[in-house]
């Protein structure tokens, strides 16, 4: 997604995370197959935010680079005594190239769907500041030494979650204005203290913040166990191409045609694979229309579903793959494509099937004009 603003954002991963009863504090704990920092930073990427300032601990870089190895635009901040301190210093780490917007993010929240992005950047068009909150569906009361002390109006009480969204240059003056005075309980407090307009948008519980440690056991004990997808994949077959089939060469008189090297049975795993943790398909991440994936190895994409898979907490628990065509014979290669797709998935070779078939001379694949391939990839939870 892209928009007419320059966008950049702050991630808040500087506190220590104590109530979640992790070993490490909870921004940097493992989480779908990753950590939850990383998590938060590629969804704000996914979300066409390209400039990232992450705050963290004092002496923690180490672990946050390793958390945030391969994305770009990640520049790593000190953070300082209070959340306020960590903003204000995320806040000068980006003025160098400063932004028209800047969104403010708790690491702790590790998804961030982007059209609650597209809807704050649309309210900062009439406001300087947006927040996403979500109705209160419970009744509500004012608590005071253990007892119920007045009622709360739910209808005029809202939940606030991040990221809020500013004007860069009026979040960055109401920080400086702010400096000394007392803990704000979140950015929008700040920008409000310097008389800045506060609009809301609707929130979405995919942002729920990870607190404590349920919260964690909540998400192994939700998973599905085992998911499925399927991959379907075609190309032509033409003269003067090498034909590259499951990773393998192939001595044959024609070769696939294609943007990249044309691997129909590579191109159907990863379409498989993506498929069963819902991460779209191959033309989307691998578009042909890139100049960058012209006779690209299609090696790269089945590394880059596995990728994507482990991020949401799947592995690869088996693939059954089915090339179509009459020509050339596969069984003399089985073996070798077992082998090299075993080695691209991480799994042993038990874990993979390679099987051909014909269409008795019908259709395109039975008059040689081209290799079609399904697949089928279990993806099994990781513990």
């Amino acid at each position: 997604m892209s928009y007419p603003a320059r966008l950049a954002a702050i991630i808040v991963a500087a506190g220590k995370g104590l109530r979640a009863g992790q070993p490490v504090p909870k921004q940097f704990a493992p989480y779908r197959g990753s950590s939850v920092l990383r998590h938060a930073a590629m969804a704000l990427i996914e979300g066409g935010i390209a400039q990232l300032a992450v705050v963290i601990p004092e002496g923690a870089d180490e672990v946050a680079r390793d958390c945030l190895a391969g994305l770009e635009g990640v520049t790593l901040v000190t953070g300082g005594q209070t959340r306020q301190e960590s903003v204000a210093r995320g806040l000068e780490a980006l003025t160098a190239e400063a932004p028209d917007i800047v969104l403010i993010h708790d690491a702790a929240r590790p998804d961030c769907p982007p059209h609650v992005i597209a809807s704050l950047c649309d309210a900062l068009q009439h406001h300087p500041g947006a927040i996403p909150v979500l109705p209160v569906v419970d009744s509500m009361v004012v608590a005071a030494d253990g007892l119920m002390a007045a009622d709360a109006k739910r209808e005029s009480l809202r939940r606030v979650q991040t990221p809020q969204a500013f004007r860069f240059d009026a979040i960055l003056a109401a920080h400086h204005e702010w400096a000394g005075a007392r803990n704000a309980g979140d950015d929008a407090q700040v920008l409000r203290a310097a008389g800045g307009d506060i609009a809301l948008v609707a929130g979405d519980e995919r942002l729920k913040k990870l607190t404590f440690s349920e919260d964690f056991m909540n998400d192994t004990a939700t998973a599905l166990p085992i998911r499925v997808g399927s991959g379907y994949d075609v190309h032509r077959l033409v003269a003067g191409e090498e034909l590259w089939l499951c990773g393998i060469k192939v001595d044959h008189e024609k070769g696939l045609s294609g943007h990249s090297d044309a691997d129909v049975g590579l191109h159907a795993v990863v379409d498989a694979i993506l498929g069963a943790v819902a991460q779209g398909d191959i033309g989307q991440h691998f578009p042909p229309s890139d100049p960058q994936w012209k006779g690209a190895t299609s090696s790269r994409f089945v590394e880059h579903a596995v990728k994507l898979a482990a991020a949401e907490g799947y592995g690869v628990g088996n693939i059954d793959l089915t090339l179509i065509c009459e020509a050339p014979k596969i069984g003399p290669h089985r073996d070798a494509m077992r082998a090299r797709l075993a080695e691209l998935l991480g799994v042993t070779e038990g874990c993979v099937s390679v099987k051909a078939t014909t269409t008795e001379k019908l259709g395109f694949t039975g008059r040689g004009e081209g290799i079609a391939a399904q697949a089928i990839a279990t993806m099994v939870a990781r513990a």
